[in-house]
């Protein structure tokens, strides 16, 4: 029987179509109102896998459009009163629900302190709504599984489509418009040899570095999530500064590596560890010494990250059914979390 979360996984290609053309409205509105207040940085409200879509926009943001994206912790609204000065900046606030309290109130403060703020969201009407000045409905349609997996993505693509509009870079829109397509063929990649090195392992690394980086602190979350297993992300230039000394021999190490600046020395590093007896998967033909996984290359720095994802999420929802786990449902979580 077909889980949710594979049924849901399978949709994405056409819930970012659907998004794409249903939203363009809100997204060019958006992208002018940026152009008008020409922040001079952005802050991002968000927890979760929201926080992790947030992580991949502060790269892209700051490649694309050389403006400094800081991640606000929505406590300093919520539980300590902070009022922060945000006139010269715009924010953007990113939840499924669109009615987390926290992120509420820290969106609500953004927007009183005078940001241009944008709320990406599968929910309208929704308090995150009411609470920005540019909401957006991600249009990612009804996510039964308690792991997000399409909203995931597609508030990424909906922030790309915002700061297309907003930068007017030309080759980022294009990309953004045959996302459908690239994740029609990302969505079919399979990834089960990874599974046989995983084995009884108990513990693993996932590497990204740049906008990989939030691919992988995502990926590290669903195996917590999905799998109840111990994975811990990091940027492959950090792992050497301390954390590289617990890998030793067949200890599983996943690399997620884009076509940008940063493979050759991903690949290097996946190659580096591969040599000192760890099991390490990399999506780099680069690579010499570690193991090759497939991927798609979409032609575009930025949504040849995000497309590593969609071959992410299909072998961890098999990973998951095959240690007797049901991804539908991981014990102890529930698919709103509402924190104050």
């Amino acid at each position: 029987m077909q889980t949710n979360m594979r049924r849901e996984i399978d949709e994405i290609p056409e819930a970012a179509a659907r998004l794409l053309d249903r939203s363009a409205a809100a997204v060019a509105a958006a992208g002018t109102a940026l152009r008008a207040k020409d922040p001079a940085f952005l802050v991002t409200i968000a927890r979760g896998s929201s926080d992790h879509a947030a992580l991949f926009l502060k790269y892209a943001i700051e490649l694309t459009a050389g403006r400094p994206v800081a991640s606000l912790g929505p406590s300093l609204a919520s539980i300590y009163g902070a009022e922060l000065k945000l006139g010269g900046a715009a924010a953007i606030a990113i939840s499924q629900s669109g009615k987390s309290p926290d992120i509420v109130a820290m969106a609500e403060a953004a927007t009183r302190a005078g940001a241009v703020s944008i709320a990406l969201t599968n929910t309208l009407p929704s308090p995150i709504a009411d609470a920005c000045s540019h909401p957006l409905d991600i249009l990612a349609g009804p996510e039964l599984a308690v792991a997000a997996t399409k909203s995931y993505v597609n508030s990424i693509v909906a922030g790309l489509a915002v700061l297309g509009e907003w930068t007017g870079d030309t080759s980022l829109k294009r990309a953004v418009a045959d996302l459908p397509n690239q994740f029609a063929k990302a969505v079919k990649l399979d990834w089960q040899n990874f599974a046989a090195d995983l084995g009884e392992a108990e513990s693993l690394y996932v590497l990204g570095r740049g906008p990989a980086l939030a691919i992988a602190s995502e990926a590290a979350l669903k195996f917590k999530e999905t799998s109840g297993m111990h994975a811990e992300a990091y940027s492959a230039a950090e792992v050497l500064h301390g954390p590289v000394a617990l890998v030793g021999a067949r200890f599983p190490v996943l690399v997620l590596a884009a076509r940008d600046a940063a493979e050759g020395s991903v690949a290097e590093i996946a190659d580096g560890m591969s040599a000192k007896g760890a099991v390490v998967h990399v999506t780099s033909a680069r690579a010499q010494k570690a193991k090759r996984l497939p991927f798609v290359a979409t032609g575009h720095p930025l949504t040849d990250a995000l497309a590593l994802i969609l071959p992410f999420y299909g072998f961890v929802e098999a990973w998951s059914r095959s240690r007797g786990l049901n991804p539908d449902a991981p014990a102890s979580l529930k698919k709103v979390t509402e924190t104050r």
